[in-house]
């Protein structure tokens, strides 16, 4: 008797290219690929018809980012995200969102799942620079961690 898979249930995938693969595999044998933490907006039904995401997407979740941002009245807001498909991926849904009631992002920061303590210590310098004090965090907890950390040592 020849065993069939009737479905897939995708856990927590590291990186957006890990839930692309597994949908296409879905989507190319006809296997619902069911997701709980994919959040790319790429990844949706009308694009790949196999897949199903059981979380908001990015484009869902920056509007209440950006309904936060506005209930406090602040009209500038930094990203500081992970160099990655699920850093970067949130980006054009978060400048879409603010800049529907002018908000804006004068200055972005990408920083590398690789990057040391030095690394990230020269970027938190950057940012001390600046006169915008609202910043949004978008990356894993490793390296979210060693931001925090830094952030923290540096004051």
């Amino acid at each position: 008797m020849a065993e069939s898979i009737s479905a897939v249930f995708h856990g927590s995938p590291q990186k957006s290219s890990e839930a692309t693969f597994v949908s296409d595999i879905g989507n190319n044998s006809k296997v619902p690929v069911i997701s709980f933490t994919a959040t790319n907006p790429a990844l949706s039904s009308g694009n790949v018809p196999y897949f199903l995401r059981a979380t908001l997407s990015d484009a869902a979740q920056v509007n209440s980012l950006a309904a936060l941002i506005k209930a406090y009245g602040w009209r500038e807001v930094v990203p500081i995200y992970e160099e990655t498909d699920f850093g970067r991926g949130i980006i054009p849904y978060l400048v879409d969102a603010l800049q529907e009631f002018g908000a804006s992002m004068p200055y972005r920061t990408g920083i590398s799942q690789s990057a040391n303590s030095d690394q990230v210590e020269e970027e938190l310098y950057k940012l001390m620079t600046m006169q915008t004090r609202v910043y949004i965090v978008h990356m894993s907890s490793a390296t979210g961690s060693i931001l925090f950390t830094k952030a923290k040592e540096l004051g």
